[in-house]
């Protein structure tokens, strides 16, 4: 018991620290299979709960660039035991000292192999919280399921340790392709060290980060595809701050609620609870 308890006080203190976590293996073959073909499901349009992901999920008229569908959990059952499974939850709620883990959103991700292609593809730097400031503070986090082996040959995330304490920067735009012109505008603290960590994963391996924390990813230079879900966490004391860029978020849409209201009900399911 002592073992354990000094090692997720250890795993908590780096998170605190580095704003970053990578987890062990926690889905085992078998599963990552069913998970790669029911992603493959929903990008045909085939959703086995009548429901459709929500608006503007990827469709094949919009070719073969990098596939970004939010909300799979509302098309597919397998997805959704992904996006709400309690191992998850309660790792996030160890990382970021909260009673209770709700879901927030996922995105499920398809970055296809190019090796003809040495640019483009890539994920620019950002923040996720400069999304969503509809919520009142960065009590955020994501969980980043790879359903493949991920290295920066295939154009793993990249995240800054210790970014998550320097604030909103200037820097954010999930879209942007020249990165390094990104970097050389971006307003850091003078203290503060710019030199981004590659998330070189295992297939099934989840990595941990917070809402705060720079992060991006470079093109896929191989032939086969990047496959995963990102999970997108928030904590269960989040309430909705009105009037921010946030308020064109679908969250706020699924709230319907009003300033000060938590986020929470059957559109932001719970994952963990501490006893």
């Amino acid at each position: 018991m002592g073992t354990n308890c000094c090692r997720r006080r250890q795993t908590s203190l780096f998170y605190e620290q580095n704003g970053y976590w990578i987890a062990p293996q926690l889905i085992d073959e078998a599963r990552l299979e069913r998970l790669r073909a029911h992603m493959e499901r929903v990008f045909a349009g085939q959703f086995e709960t009548g429901r459709a992901p929500f608006d503007g999920y990827w469709t094949p008229e919009q070719g073969n660039g990098l596939r970004k569908t939010d909300n799979s959990h509302w098309a597919d059952l397998e997805l959704r035991a992904l996006a709400t499974d309690p191992v998850i939850g309660e790792i996030a709620a160890l990382l970021t000292g909260a009673d209770a883990i709700r879901l927030w959103h996922d995105q499920l991700l398809f970055k296809p192999g190019n090796p003809d292609r040495r640019a483009g593809g890539n994920v620019g730097w950002h923040q996720d919280y400069a999304y969503w400031q509809c919520a009142a503070e960065p009590t955020l986090i994501t969980a980043w399921v790879a359903f493949d082996d991920v290295n920066p040959d295939n154009g793993c995330m990249q995240v800054v340790p210790r970014s998550h304490r320097w604030g909103l920067l200037n820097v954010n735009d999930f879209f942007e392709q020249d990165m390094e012109k990104q970097r050389q505008g971006m307003d850091i603290p003078e203290d503060a060290s710019f030199e981004p960590v590659p998330m070189a994963m295992k297939a099934g391996q989840v990595s941990f980060h917070h809402a705060l924390a720079i992060h991006g990813s470079g093109p896929n230079t191989t032939s086969r595809p990047r496959r995963s879900l990102a999970v997108h966490l928030t904590t269960g004391d989040t309430r909705y701050r009105a009037g921010t860029r946030g308020d064109g978020h679908m969250n706020v849409g699924l709230l319907g609620g009003r300033d000060g209201d938590l986020f929470a009900g059957e559109a932001f399911p719970e994952l963990f609870r501490r006893n």
